[in-house]
């Protein structure tokens, strides 16, 4: 069934056009003397990045980043070696190792490469490049001689005329008698191993391990020194590669954005170009793909509940809350600001609207003002407007955000009418638990279902259903209960006894 897949047509065409493309991306000058020549290849051995750049000239498309040239610099320079690359998608974690291994067996410092993926065609899929570029790279061919062999050369298996073999492997499948003569494996990849369907299931995750650790390399000569490289991005709290990491010698997480949201590889992917791409996924999909953040399902939450709200202004109490965030980064992984307003009426409290984003300052302040009008245009008259502002905070809260309302006084003439949140609060966890999950197990929490598609309103419900002690985004939810917590205990004084187990305030 495998080979049935790999050789159907439409992946045969595919496959004949990239391996044109590298025909004609390697020409080779012909006028050369065998002593410039050989003078060339000495040079370009002796500074692999040149050597990338020269022979695999449709691969290295863009210049390489710092994290390229360590890891390289790591791998080419210790035989024995055990490294984890959790690098985001199109940071060319398989490209950059395709070119390393490739400079290795070339050059005659590695021998017998098992490639490993989640499956056999997938594996074959990522050793397509492999045999390719040895069947049509032109420069290599030219340099190094001619590699394809009759009678060994097959998509899952194939042994070059220099004596080096490679061989794809499922995950799960015995490797055993892989050797080439009496040498046995010297370099081990494997890519792409996780799949979002096993990570659910730690049983599967460990049986997979166990093969990695128990079959797969004891392959290996002991005497012999091997080259591990696992290249995959996170996509579970606990997978393949999060074990790996614990058993290399070297794991080094790259994002597609750093500590400080820029492009880690600015050279190839520009901000606006990553700024497209992440705002055409869910937030949950980009944390997984491009943060090596997996949201994980959360133990809280199992469902919004969306609802045609009251009228603001027919609400007994309406508050705009704000939680401001100190960065002022609007790429940074760091926490989201947002600003919500809530309205509660005979025991049931709604999310009319929200603001939830990674944004600067003074993009905060103008969400509040937008808040203002919001209600205006409600014709809610009595604005209450809190923003936390806990003891770590406070600082922030008095030197930053005043600040930017007194300068918004100056250029509007708008007052807006701020209150700070000055309640010392537990954990984020602790608190949207205890008072946020008995009003939604009890529906008496609505998010307003005229801001269901208001890309806010989508973070929001994806921060909810993702809260668990170790969610690392709640931003969201903090808000809210923040909101919440506020009418039930500084704005409510009546009788709020139907309002269940909201006012358990075992946590205050």
């Amino acid at each position: 069934m495998a080979k049935r897949r790999i050789t159907d047509k439409q992946y045969l065409k595919q496959w004949e056009m990239f391996r044109e493309n590298i025909s004609r991306a390697t020409p080779v000058d012909l006028s050369e003397t065998p002593a410039q020549k050989a003078k060339r290849i000495q040079e370009l051995e002796a500074n692999p990045e040149a050597w990338f750049k020269y022979y695999f000239p449709n691969f290295y498309s863009s210049e390489p980043a710092p994290f390229h040239k360590r890891a390289t610099k790591r791998v080419l320079k210790n035989p024995e070696f055990f490294e984890v690359r959790p690098w985001a998608r199109e940071l060319s974690k398989s490209g950059r190792t395709m070119m390393e291994v490739i400079y290795l067996t070339v050059t005659k410092k590695k021998e017998v490469v098992i490639l490993v993926s989640n499956t056999l065609d997938n594996a074959a899929r990522l050793l397509l490049p492999y045999k390719s570029i040895f069947e049509r790279n032109n420069r290599l061919i030219h340099d190094y001689g001619e590699f394809q062999s009759i009678g060994n050369w097959e998509a899952t298996e194939f042994i070059t005329k220099k004596g080096v073999s490679f061989r794809a492997l499922g995950a799960g499948q015995s490797p055993r008698g892989t050797r080439k003569d009496e040498v046995r494996p010297d370099v081990i990849l494997i890519d792409d191993i996780d799949t979002d369907e096993e990570i659910r299931n730690k049983d599967r995750i460990k049986a997979k391990v166990d093969w990695v650790e128990q079959a797969l390399i004891p392959t290996r000569s002991i005497s012999n020194p091997l080259l591990i490289i696992v290249c995959g991005n996170i996509i579970g709290k606990y997978s393949t590669v999060t074990e790996m990491m614990k058993k290399a010698d070297h794991a080094e997480i790259v994002n597609i954005r750093d500590k400080q949201g820029k492009s880690t590889w600015p050279q190839k992917n520009t901000e606006a170009q990553i700024d497209r791409v992440l705002k055409s996924i869910s937030n949950r999909s980009a944390q997984k793909e491009y943060f090596n953040n997996p949201v994980s399902e959360g133990t809280v939450f199992k469902e919004i509940f969306y609802d045609k709200l009251p009228k603001l202004s027919s609400c007994e109490k309406v508050i705009v809350y704000g939680d401001p965030s100190p960065s002022n980064n609007t790429r940074s992984k760091s926490s989201r600001k947002g600003v919500g307003i809530i309205g509660y009426k005979n025991g049931e409290f709604g999310l009319y609207k929200i603001w939830l984003e990674n944004v600067t300052n003074a993009d905060f302040v103008s969400w509040l003002y937008e808040a203002c009008l919001f209600l205006d245009r409600e014709k809610v008259d009595l604005k209450r407007i809190f923003v936390e502002n806990n003891s770590l905070q406070n600082p922030f809260y008095e030197q930053v955000i005043i600040p930017l309302i007194n300068e918004f006084f100056r250029k509007t003439r708008y007052r807006i009418p701020l209150r700070p949140d000055n309640r010392k609060k537990p954990s984020k966890f602790e608190r949207v638990e205890g008072t946020l999950e008995p009003l939604n197990r009890n529906g008496l929490l609505k998010f307003n279902i005229r801001e269901k598609e208001n890309p806010h309103m989508v973070r929001m419900e994806e921060e909810m259903l993702s809260v668990s002690e170790d969610s690392k985004e709640m931003d969201g939810p903090d808000l809210l209960e923040g909101g919440v917590w506020i009418i039930l205990n500084r704005v409510v004084k009546a009788d709020i006894s139907y309002a269940y187990g909201a006012v358990e305030n075992r946590h205050y």
